[in-house]
């Protein structure tokens, strides 16, 4: 028996953010951006005291996490050939920089269920530690493109 719980930062809640996919061939090579939602869906296979799978109220950490690293950046993949010219627009004040390993709704949910991950292990006051993991991660760009990571419990063991 599995209990799921999910949490969702909507696209009104102003992840706003830039980013280009210099690998593309398409329009994606060129800097664009969106007001990203992210769900998170946690699975427990027990409750804790008060009958939930995590506390939503105790998430600050998460979203401060989404905050920082999506609202109103510019985020550039490490190995982007023109990471240096990034760089010089970050030092004039012109974008807000975040490099990240790589771009994209896949990468995004990757860093996303990292992130979450290890807030999750390291929370232990709240009951969570070795009963909840995250189960999922989903990004979306717009009603129309979203990308998902997700693991098994027992690739986490």
């Amino acid at each position: 028996m599995s209990f799921y719980s999910s949490k969702t930062y909507t696209h009104a809640e102003g992840l706003s953010c830039c980013f280009r996919q210099w690998r593309a061939d398409s329009h994606c090579r060129f800097l664009h951006g969106y007001a990203l939602e992210v769900e998170i869906r946690f699975r427990a296979e027990s409750l804790d005291e008060r009958r939930w799978v995590v506390d939503f109220g105790g998430l600050s950490e998460v979203k401060a996490f989404l905050k920082d690293t999506f609202d109103h950046k510019t985020l550039v993949a490490s190995d982007d050939p023109e990471l240096p010219r990034f760089r010089e627009l970050a030092g004039a004040g012109l974008v807000d920089l975040r490099i990240v390993p790589h771009v994209g709704c896949e990468e995004f949910a990757l860093l996303v269920h990292q992130f979450a991950s290890n807030w999750l292990r390291s929370y232990a006051d709240n009951g969570t530690t070795n009963r909840v993991f995250v189960a999922s991660v989903e990004v979306r760009e717009h009603g129309g493109n979203a990308a998902t990571f997700a693991l098994d419990r027992s690739q986490l063991e």
